[in-house]
């Protein structure tokens, strides 16, 4: 796995999928052509040969694995959706056993349902991907440099603090499992 996204893995549940996320939205912007990829994303990594070459292939492995699932177009890899239904079961455990957490998610909740309200009729998924999509889309917007409302700035502030909060009870049952 590219280090980078092995070091989030390892760190940061949250800011991992956001990660892969957007390599999977990098990969959909070529179109999955690993030349292009290659060319205009990996000869722009300032590292040596050799790591080009790890980077390459490893977007090699990501861009087989979207087109074999048929995601090349929209979609989450598999992986990445068990990812978020592990942290979606820790949520409804967390929701129901600790009080910090329910009183993080409370202050969530009303920009979550918001966001199920404004997907007009779409499905927005589950509370955990409704939390990823807001930051990942607050992300976005800072990098295409459009205006972002005070609104927004609330709800991925809000989906960050519960992310957060499900990090750090995701790495400690990871402490717990090995």
């Amino acid at each position: 796995m590219h280090s980078v996204a092995e070091k989030k893995k390892s760190q940061n549940i949250g800011e991992y999928l956001i990660y892969m996320y957007q390599m999977e939205d990098l990969i959909r912007s070529f179109q999955g052509n690993m030349e292009e990829i290659r060319q205009y994303v990996v000869a722009h990594y300032p590292v040596g040969e050799k790591e080009k070459e790890e980077i390459t292939a490893w977007f090699e492995g990501l861009a087989g694995k979207m087109k074999k699932e048929a995601i090349l177009e929209k979609g989450h890899l598999s992986e990445l959706n068990q990812l978020v239904d592990q942290l979606l079961k820790l949520h409804y455990r967390l929701v129901k056993t600790d009080k910090s957490y329910f009183e993080t998610y409370h202050q969530a909740k009303p920009h979550i349902l918001e966001s199920i309200l404004a997907d007009n009729g779409e499905n927005p998924g589950n509370e955990i991907q409704i939390c990823l999509n807001g930051v990942y889309g607050l992300l976005l917007c800072r990098l295409l440099g459009k205006k972002i409302s005070e609104e927004q700035l609330k709800a991925a502030e809000s989906f960050g603090e519960v992310l957060s909060f499900l990090n750090l009870a995701y790495q400690q049952d990871m402490v717990e499992r090995n």
